[in-house]
């Protein structure tokens, strides 16, 4: 029943794992007749060598939502499914809104019963039961007043509110088999069927307001992870893995580094001893620098009247993120959300040559910005941060030396500190903007000809720039392969 091959032959590719399988086979076949166990420990010691064959796995690529389609019809429908399942097992539980996200999926629900981690298990085996059903999932195209018939029946009252902010016709419902429906524009897979439960995992529970909004119910949030197959799933857990090793919360208190004090408030930052002793080593090496790249330092104050942001624009487009105005002797000051207003004052403090052309100026600017405190997390999100920030004043055939020239700058800075692997994005006009057609286009030529010149691949985020002008976003990669917003060069004509 064994057939041994030589120990120099060579298999690889479909015919090493043909062998495999066929090795596997007579193993079996031998326990089965309880052959002598001589002959039996000699087929597995057959099976194991030809195992051994295999070449060491490659590392597993993650894909993203933007790079496959399969993956986010994947997890858009992985979503629908663990709706489905929550509701066959809390039936008094109402579903609100279910998107895919960067790493998988979430569905809000408004449910009496709070989850737990043992609920998941439960929802993740009901989630396997529906996906073994191989149901088809079915896009329906209805009336409003269908759609609104429909949802009264089923008692939901969070889908009418939706169905109310959908402004176009008809409306598009998706049926999971004859059992579950939402409505849904879609993208979805053509049947549970072609979703991996291996490749599927639920991860926590979280509070989230209906629509974002602290004065709404408050939901309950249940998030999950999809891959295209249970490897990507593995590689992904382990990276969540180091970064649960990595996060810097724990490492921070840990390290004596910084905490953030509930008695001075949310958000708000304070560095101790050891970290403000790396802090300064960074400092002064970004100092360097920049005085290195032919920049002089500034220092501008914390407040100013809030007539400084409403002239540059900044007020009427970001006044959402802005702290509440102070009165100071009958004026309403601000506390500095951005520095380029402060630069620019300096800037016009005097008459300015041409001759004198290009000035740089750069400045760490601590700025405040109100945000809300669901949203606060550690380093990552705060009230109070200080901002690497600079400013280039230039000439027009000036322009593309100086973006080039920032560019080498950052990458100075960001390799220093073992950042190498970037994702280039060049943002374009934004439907709120302002200024002429003929500066944007002069603009947006002058980022794409240093990014050129740079030899930097990027790729076009249309309509994500700045209302001011367009910008150059780079996000870089850390250790366990995650990207992350970073610098950013902006170009202002106005």
């Amino acid at each position: 029943l064994c057939a041994v091959t030589s120990a120099q032959e060579v298999l690889e590719g479909e015919a090493l794992e043909q062998a495999i399988a066929t090795q596997g086979e007579t193993v079996r076949s031998l326990k089965e007749a309880k052959a002598e166990k001589a002959e039996i420990d000699s087929a597995v010691a057959r099976l194991l060598e030809l195992k051994a064959m295999r070449p060491p796995p490659g590392p597993v690529k993650l894909p993203t939502n933007d790079e496959s389609d399969l993956l986010l019809r994947t997890r858009h429908s992985t979503a629908h499914i663990m709706a489905m399942a929550v509701q066959n097992l809390f039936p008094k539980a109402q579903v609100t809104i279910g998107p895919w996200i960067e790493n998988g999926f979430y569905y809000d629900f408004d449910s009496p019963e709070q989850f737990t981690q043992a609920d998941l298990k439960k929802i993740k085996k009901e989630m396997d039961k529906i996906m073994r059903k191989k149901l088809p999932l079915r896009r329906e195209e209805v009336s409003r007043e269908e759609a609104r018939r429909r949802i009264e029946a089923l008692g939901e009252p969070y889908k009418l509110e939706l169905l109310d902010a959908i402004d176009t016709e008809p409306i598009t419902i998706y049926h999971v088999g004859d059992e579950w429906w939402d409505l849904c524009a879609g993208p979805h897979v053509e049947t549970t069927g072609d979703i991996d439960p291996k490749a599927v995992a639920l991860e926590s529970v979280a509070g989230a307001y209906w629509r974002g909004d602290e004065k709404n119910a408050m939901l309950q949030r249940i998030y999950g992870t999809a891959w295209e197959s249970k490897e990507q799933l593995a590689e992904y857990q382990r990276r969540m893995e180091e970064a649960a090793k990595r996060d810097h919360r724990m490492l921070g208190k840990k390290l004596n580094l910084f905490s953030i004090q509930n008695e001075a408030g949310g958000g708000l930052v304070f560095w101790h001893p050891k970290g403000a002793r790396i802090r300064r080593v960074i400092e002064d090496f970004w100092k360097q620098a920049h005085v290195d790249a032919g920049y002089e330092l500034l220092y501008t104050p914390h407040v100013a009247n809030v007539n400084l942001w409403k002239t540059s624009g900044h007020y009427d487009f970001y006044k959402e993120g802005m702290f509440d105005q102070m009165e100071v002797e009958d004026e309403e000051y601000q506390i500095k959300p951005m520095n380029c207003p402060f630069h620019v004052l300096v800037y016009k403090d005097g008459l300015r040559s041409y001759r004198e052309l290009p000035l740089r100026w750069a400045e760490l600017g601590t700025v405040y910005r109100y945000e809300r405190s669901g949203t606060l997390h550690g380093l990552f999100r705060v009230r109070g941060f200080t901002q690497d920030d600079a400013h280039v004043f230039c000439l027009p055939e000036q322009l593309s030396d100086e973006i080039l020239a920032v560019l080498d700058l950052t990458q100075t800075v960001l390799s220093k500190f073992g950042f190498t692997d970037y994702e280039i994005n060049l943002s374009t006009r934004p439907e709120k903007s302002v200024g002429s057609d003929d500066i944007w286009d002069k603009a947006t030529a002058a980022l794409v000809d240093a990014l050129e010149r740079k030899g930097w691949p990027y790729k076009v985020d249309e309509g994500g720039g700045a209302f001011y002008g367009p910008k150059i976003d780079l996000k870089i990669r850390d250790a366990i392969g995650r990207m992350w917003q970073c610098s950013t060069v902006q170009c202002d004509f106005n």
